[in-house]
């Protein structure tokens, strides 16, 4: 039944009182700050708002479901996930079937916050997640931006406020508890303003109260059935499109109302969480630990299809869950102990073959570090880098009869040792060799810092690295020395300078060093890092064996003759590690 609605003032005092909840077949929030920006301008200009569907839950059944509250704080580390509420039996709710993403980013942007990961930091710097609050600037002029936004809405940390003196940025969250008039004009005297800008800026305050407070904004469509299989079936129709909500988002629904005996979305959440945290962090998603327990719970194909998420199924994923978890845990502990994380894994598909292969041999817990399995885990590490190795992309197109074909393999050939050999003759047979040419080892060779597949190259030329450590990449000639400035001012001529930018973040300058190692050479340059950091020449011409780095030259000057000889090197290394086609 279509009912007209309240104020968002009201439907937030509703998910204040927990009166608005949300059911456990619902996903996560998955809205980034810029679409939470946008959706208040929107708010702002008077476009239309949408509907919700709610799902009207009666005293007498309330106890039988479970449910979670709002975000409120948002933290894309620790608080990503919807609170799980306790029981709440012998009481009205009002579930959101639709709309769950619109009103949390209202109850987030008017009373609380996002804490988003900087680009720069990692996972692991607990000054990665600045919490920023929702703001206004009631200074800014009303003009449509190239998108049309016309309200600057930003989410700001305390710092950033106050660096921008040019500006006026209103805490969205104060609107709540504002009263109309006297109060806002008090707020913008106390901050100075006066004739046209404190015009203006009431004007913006006003208009802001006014979407808040006063306009009816919640239009609903009401179901009252306390059928839950009518429920899923009215959530799968409304969301089975896939351009509100995500495929797996939707099969995560599914087995969430069928598992029985466990919670499969806080299971599921926990196990993502877990495995992210694991070395110095991984970005590993729900689309991830659903298709492993497809593919760990023998289910006959591993796709994302509603036919794959019956009953049965769903009993036998939720059956061997323990396993299937304790399986997926050790894989990523194994990946972590290869120097892998979320920068350097370029294809997270690559490791469900490894978690199939620990699963079905049962691999103890001590896996990844005990002398017992060291040779086990280095055919591992050579298959699993081939294949992240390759330019086309072996985890790619027809992935899923891929996984398939490799499972059966495993299931026959994996009972105590990595069936690597076998793996790759059925690879080579679907057109996914392992083999590499001529043109992709040229490729290599001038591959690009900052490509994913260069860590677990120069992880297979160096094997001597312990990966456990954290090992940077760093470039052998430090690459601030390679800037057009400085080149010229050491006096390199103009029609070098861009071949030798280009040569500075290729392959022949990079290798791994210990973090604090590379803390320390910063911007030396390697002859004067060697000689502080090895003062005995014995041991600087060992490092430089091993690491194949030649003679190395003073000066930059002979930086390109260092290049081109390491070059021809690690050619040598390449075509030792990896096997190569014929021409």
């Amino acid at each position: 039944m279509y009912k007209p609605g309240g104020t968002i003032a009201a439907a937030l005092e509703k998910i204040q009182q927990k009166s608005y909840v949300l059911p456990a077949i619902q996903r996560e929030f998955v809205w980034k700050p810029e679409q939470i920006e946008r959706l208040f301008d929107s708010l702002m200009q008077g476009y239309p708002f949408g509907t919700f569907l709610f799902w009207t839950v009666k005293p007498e059944t309330s106890g039988s479901f479970k449910f979670y509250d709002f975000v409120l704080n948002y933290h894309q580390r620790d608080a990503a996930h919807c609170p799980e509420l306790p029981t709440l039996h012998d009481q009205t709710v009002t579930a959101v079937l639709d709309g769950q993403q619109r009103l949390t980013a209202l109850n987030i942007g008017l009373r609380g916050s996002m804490a988003m990961k900087l680009p720069s930091k990692w996972w692991t710097n607990p000054d990665a997640f600045p919490k920023r609050t929702l703001r206004l600037n009631l200074l800014a002029p009303l003009e449509p931006d190239e998108e049309g936004a016309v309200y600057d809405f930003r989410f700001l940390d305390d710092a950033q406020v106050e660096r921008d003196e040019a500006a006026l940025w209103f805490p969205v969250t104060e609107i709540l508890g504002m009263k109309g008039g006297p109060p806002m004009l008090a707020w913008l005297v106390a901050k100075k303003l006066e004739g046209d800008a404190l015009n203006s800026a009431y004007t913006i305050l006003d208009r802001l109260h006014q979407v808040v407070h006063v306009d009816q904004r919640v239009f609903y469509y009401e179901e009252e059935s306390q059928d839950v299989e009518r429920v899923l079936n009215i959530f799968i129709r409304l969301n089975s499109g896939g351009t509100v909500l995500s495929y797996s988002d939707l099969l995560l629904s599914i087995a969430v109302a069928q598992w029985k005996k466990v919670d499969a979305r806080s299971e599921i959440h926990s196990l993502v969480d877990e495995i992210n945290r694991i070395g110095t962090g991984f970005s590993l998603s729900q689309d991830f630990v659903l298709k492993a327990g497809l593919m760990l719970s023998d289910i006959a194909s591993v796709g994302f299809k509603v036919e794959n998420f019956t009953q049965a199924n769903m009993e036998k994923l939720e059956g061997n869950w323990p396993q299937i978890r304790a399986a997926l845990v050790r894989t990523v502990e194994l990946a972590a102990s290869f120097g892998l994380n979320g920068q350097t894994l370029r294809a997270d598909s690559a490791l469900l073959p490894i978690a199939y292969y620990l699963y079905h041999r049962r691999a103890p817990a001590n896996y990844a570090v005990s002398n017992q399995f060291a040779a086990d885990r280095n055919v591992i590490h050579s298959w699993l880098t081939r294949s992240l190795l390759k330019a086309s992309g072996i985890w790619g197109s027809g992935l899923d009869t891929f996984l398939t074909a490799l499972r059966e393999v495993i299931q026959q050939k994996g009972e105590t040792s990595f069936p690597a050999r076998e793996l790759e003759q059925v690879m080579d047979a679907r057109g996914k060799s392992l083999a590499f040419s001529p043109a992709e080892v040229e490729d290599m060779l001038t591959m690009q810092y900052g490509d994913k597949r260069m860590f677990a190259l120069l992880s297979m030329l160096f094997p001597f690295v312990d990966l456990r450590n954290q090992f940077h990449m760093d470039h052998v000639f430090p690459i601030s020395r390679f800037t057009a400035a400085k080149l010229r001012k050491a006096g390199i001529d103009e029609d070098r300078i861009e071949n030798l930018s280009r040569m500075a973040n290729e392959l022949p300058n990079l290798q791994l060093l210990e973090g604090t190692a590379n803390t320390e050479k910063r911007d030396k340059l390697p002859g004067e890092w060697l000689a502080d950091h090895y003062p005995n020449a014995g041991d600087r011409a060992h490092y430089c064996a091993i690491h194949d780095l030649g003679d190395v030259p003073e000066a930059l000057e002979g930086f390109e003759q260092f290049h081109s000889e390491r070059r021809e090197r690690l050619r040598t290394r390449i075509q030792g590690v990896l096997t190569i086609e014929q021409e």
